[in-house]
């Protein structure tokens, strides 16, 4: 079981240094898993691992950053569009994921930039240790064959800390991430203070977040963003969270704390 963390984070933001106080659904440190930050310019991780792979994980993050900040070098619409762009066959396979994931939802690929570390650094991992945590910014991907509590922070909201996810033990991984209209400097065009995907990818899941997040500017658009949400494939479950009202769909097991 975990408990909430409150930690200062630093946004992805590539070139816009922008140091933020970011509160968000934490997952905590489990006592059978090693655990430890791994910080690289403004990507600010959290990993669990049964051994500690920490200069390993550096590597990879550096080997991602520096692909993604020589691809923006050559294509801006990538880091500035706030829709899809056009795919591109010569984009680094992090980048063309981000492309591509942003695509199936319409938002723009930085939608999916934390989610999709994540998840990359899961897939390297994921072959030297049977299970895995790393978060991103309070988005995260993890393997985990026992049950992991994530707790919802939703700002003011009588929710807030109050409830969590419980998540079981499977062979595959999860991603569950976290889009919100009041926490955090992060682009949202809605007013939710949580919108939480759960879904078979982090990438995807955080692209989803973002968009579901958008449609949200009061408690009675909830139903409507639920209904768009679950139309996609992989996806397992959606809570959102607006002031006293909440919103939940799928295969995800709340609990109280």
């Amino acid at each position: 079981m975990g408990i909430h963390l409150e930690r200062r984070q630093y946004g992805f933001q590539l070139n816009r240094l922008m140091h933020e106080e970011r509160f968000y659904r934490g997952i905590g440190k489990p006592d059978d898993l090693r655990c430890y930050e791994v910080r690289f310019k403004e990507t600010d991780l959290l990993c669990c691992t049964r051994t500690d792979l920490k200069s390993y994980i550096e590597d990879r993050l550096f080997f991602y950053r520096h692909q993604l900040e020589e691809y923006i070098m050559g294509r801006t619409a990538f880091r500035d569009s706030l829709a899809p762009i056009h795919s591109d066959p010569f984009a680094p396979a992090l980048a063309k994921e981000m492309i591509e994931g942003s695509a199936r939802v319409g938002v723009g690929p930085m939608a999916t930039v934390a989610g999709a570390i994540a998840e990359f650094l899961g897939r390297d991992i994921g072959p030297l240790t049977g299970e895995y945590i790393v978060e991103n910014g309070g988005d995260i991907c993890l393997r985990t064959e026992r049950e992991r509590m994530i707790l919802v922070y939703a700002k003011n909201s009588p929710f807030s800390q109050r409830i969590a996810l419980k998540l079981k033990g499977r062979d595959k991984p999860y991603g569950v991430c976290t889009s919100s209209g009041t926490v955090g400097h992060s682009l949202s065009l809605g007013r939710a203070d949580a919108v939480c995907v759960v879904a078979d990818s982090a990438l995807f899941a955080d692209g989803l977040a973002t968009c579901i997040g958008n449609i949200v500017k009061q408690k009675d658009d909830i139903p409507m963003a639920i209904e768009k949400g679950k139309a996609f494939p992989g996806v397992i479950g959606i809570l959102i969270v607006v002031g006293d009202s909440l919103g939940i769909w799928g295969d995800l097991n709340i609990i109280r704390v």
